[in-house]
């Protein structure tokens, strides 16, 4: 639909939902692995009063995030609009029946519905994204005609041809960080802000790394410190006139006892005590290539069962671990969290909030660990700030408010 005054359009129609065009810069920034405890420690600390001022005159919302509470799946979600069941996107890996092997979810080819990043580039739309790692730039950037996509962690590598930006560095004034690092995020809130300044895109995406949530819980020095680095790009951001999303793609929660422990159930052993050794596949699809502060520990996982399994006695046993939340059947997974079933296994098992699952204690080496487990994945990590900037109103009644819904309720806004 074209609006009668612009060659623009009024509104797109994306992926079953409809989305005003902005008339200023909408920028949404994915806070990974946040949760409502790290910012109002924080504020409650003094360390972020920009934030502190922005939520009494702006929104201060809760929504859930995707499941599984991992970082493709929502990221994938935050820019198409959409749960996995229509962008297909469920984990930061899957295994693939078909052809026997453990497939990464990073390749463009495996989504399955066109982003809002494409759309609106498409219709004329200038859209930056800016990853901290750079496993999301592909994904999200497949289809983005023209404008910039590139990540932090390879932002010495970005040329004007492939990335839409060269130099990052220099325009930052910063150093290529350590993937493993809280300056890796900076970089992406530092780049937002030189290419908003510059040549202020109608739609902007920052997605950052969960690296400090991992290693640090609400309150504690060290996040408090990266929360006060990221207020003050936020008060840059609201002063150069954007509409500001704050979301995160999941929550974090120690995985531990009282004194520090890891708690894992390790599945595998589970079923190969009841199966026959390699007679099930457990997968976890938090495991990526940076598991230095997981140790691909997370409270989801999906499992392959030999058709000769039985499923409603598993589902019981397994469902009686100390430590297992629910165990539900790809059936009921994909009724309940708008799964893709073709890409989980027969049963989807999640554990309770202070536990991990993993498969057998040898694949997961976490001796090097100074500060006690904390991850991702499960229930008790899907509620995740919705913060913005400006107040949110005329929301439909009963309306279940998604993380995903950042660009629906951003466009809206910046439309008036």
């Amino acid at each position: 639909m074209r609006d009668a005054d612009s060659a623009l359009p009024a509104r797109l129609e994306i992926n079953g939902r409809s989305y005003a065009w902005p008339r200023r810069p909408v920028v949404v920034v994915c806070v990974d692995g946040s949760e409502a405890a790290y910012h109002e420690r924080a504020i409650a600390d003094g360390r972020m009063p920009f934030l502190e001022r922005m939520l009494t005159r702006g929104g201060d919302l809760r929504a859930e995030c995707t499941m599984p509470s991992f970082t493709n799946p929502n990221n994938l979600s935050i820019a198409t609009g959409a749960p996995p069941s229509v962008h297909g996107i469920c984990g930061n890996y899957f295994y693939d029946p078909d052809s026997g092997t453990e497939v990464m979810m990073n390749d463009p080819g495996l989504l399955r519905a066109e982003t809002l990043f494409a759309r609106f580039s498409q219709e004329g739309a200038l859209v930056t994204v800016i990853t901290a790692k750079d496993k999301l730039r592909r994904l999200l950037g497949r289809g983005l005609r023209g404008g910039m996509c590139f990540s932090a962690e390879k932002a010495s590598e970005a040329t004007e041809e492939e990335h839409g930006i060269a130099k990052v560095l220099e325009r930052t004034g910063m150093e290529q960080p350590s993937v493993y690092s809280a300056e890796l995020s900076e970089l992406v809130m530092a780049a937002g802000v030189s290419v908003l300044e510059s040549e202020r895109p109608e739609l902007m995406y920052l997605s950052l790394t969960d690296y400090i949530q991992h290693k640090h819980a609400p309150g504690s020095p060290v996040a408090n410190d990266f929360y006060a680095m990221l207020d003050g790009y936020f008060e840059r951001i609201d002063a150069l006139g954007a509409v500001l999303v704050v979301t995160a793609d999941h929550g974090m929660n120690a995985k531990s006892d009282g004194a520090g422990e890891a708690r894992v159930v390790f599945l595998q052993d589970e079923l190969d005590a009841r199966l026959g050794e390699g007679a099930a596949r457990v997968v976890l699809p938090i495991t990526d290539p940076y598991t230095v502060h997981h140790g691909a520990l997370g409270s989801y996982a999906t499992v392959h069962l030999p058709q000769s399994a039985d499923v409603p006695s598993l589902v019981r046993e397994l469902g009686a671990l100390g430590g297992v939340e629910t165990v539900l059947t790809r059936e009921e997974a994909c009724e309940r969290f708008e799964l893709p079933g073709d890409r989980i296994g027969e049963l989807v098992v999640i554990s309770e909030r202070n536990t991990a699952l993993g498969t057998v204690p040898a694949r997961h080496d976490i001796s090097g660990f100074k500060e006690p487990l904390r991850s991702h994945g499960g229930l008790s990590e899907q509620w995740v700030p919705l913060l913005v900037n400006a107040e949110v109103s005329g929301l439909p009644e009963g309306h279940r408010l998604r993380n995903f819904d950042s660009y629906w309720i951003g466009t809206a806004l910046a439309a008036g």
